[in-house]
């Protein structure tokens, strides 16, 4: 029986992407830049079967989600000779849907799986395309360590190239506030911000600049710059989204007192500088040096299993 499995890790962006200007190609409005992060990764196993079936962290799908899903095995399918039924098996080694990035680490996995299942031969580029129609993040889960997503203009021209390899003292803590999955789903709660925030026009005008500069920063190797962009591209994403209409609110009254905390800690010369996503959970920016005293300070509050620190992660790979 035919069978492959794959390994990719989610990605953090650092600057971000929030909305999109086609749906059903899944184009930004703007480029982002992740850190891709080895602690969270997903796992998914691709082998042949009587009829399609996917099953995540070990429930079979049905609904909108299984449909969703066969018309993305149909991207692949469709451009190879094999037209076998798969079943795909995939797992996430870190809380689904609450803002930690699973579908970029799991439709990364899961394009890489399918591109050597149906024996494409796809390039990283190409992967990176179609992981892409998946979920927009997941183009960027290609790659490891600091990836840029273009946003480019059509299909072709819009997928993820890897900017640095990472390899100076930068990695991340995710503080784990609620693992269960949030209320408003992301491709959900962009869709509203772009038709309702007034200030959605500014934050994507001042996407591109803040990617020139955290490029520089990063060419500086240097994580005050890359935290301090970082900070202030996280706020201003929520912004569009506190203006949305309804307002969309992912912050918990833990987050808030994360947030407070870091800001002190920054204060007594600790690096420390956070980044949210679609959900209530905080990730900090900051090195080997300092990941200690963030987490003796945050564990005065929360519990340590909730705070885990993760370095650089690795390109998404075929794994036996």
């Amino acid at each position: 029986m035919r069978r492959v499995s794959a390994k990719a890790h989610a990605n953090i962006a650092l600057v971000k992407y929030w909305g999109k200007k086609d749906e059903d190609l899944i184009l930004p409005y703007n480029n982002s830049l992740s850190l891709t992060l080895d602690a969270f990764y997903t796992i998914t196993r691709v082998s042949q079967a009587k009829e399609d079936c996917f099953i995540l962290n070990g429930q079979v799908q049905t609904g909108e989600i299984y449909s969703d899903m066969i018309d993305y095995i149909d991207l692949f399918r469709k451009r190879s000779k094999i037209k076998d039924a798969i079943l795909i098996e995939s797992k996430n080694y870190f809380p689904t849907a609450a803002g930690l990035a699973s579908s970029a680490s799991g439709f990364a996995a899961l394009a890489t799986a399918l591109n050597a299942y149906f024996e494409l031969n796809m390039k990283q580029k190409e992967i990176s395309i179609l992981a892409r129609r998946g979920s927009g993040s997941a183009s960027r889960s290609i790659y490891g360590g600091l990836v840029e997503w273009l946003q480019g203009d059509d299909d072709l021209s819009s997928y993820a190239v890897k900017v640095d390899p990472a390899n100076f003292d930068i990695g991340m803590l995710a503080v784990i506030i609620d693992d269960k999955e949030k209320m408003i789903k992301s491709r959900a709660g962009m869709k509203q911000t772009v038709a309702t925030s007034p200030y959605y026009s500014v934050w994507v005008e001042t996407a591109q600049q803040d990617i020139e500069a955290i490029k520089k920063a990063i060419k500086n190797q240097n994580v005050h710059a890359i935290g301090r962009i970082a900070e202030h591209s996280a706020l201003k994403m929520h912004a569009t989204m506190l203006t949305t209409k309804p307002a969309i609110m992912y912050f918990q009254d833990l987050t808030m007192k994360v947030l407070h905390t870091v800001y002190a800690l920054r204060e007594e010369g600790v690096t420390a500088y956070f980044t949210m996503d679609a959900g209530p959970n905080v990730k900090i920016i900051t090195t080997l040096e300092d990941k200690d005293k963030i987490i003796d300070k945050l564990s005065e509050f929360i519990d340590k299993d909730a705070l885990i620190y993760s370095g650089v992660g690795p390109d998404a790979k075929l794994i036996d």
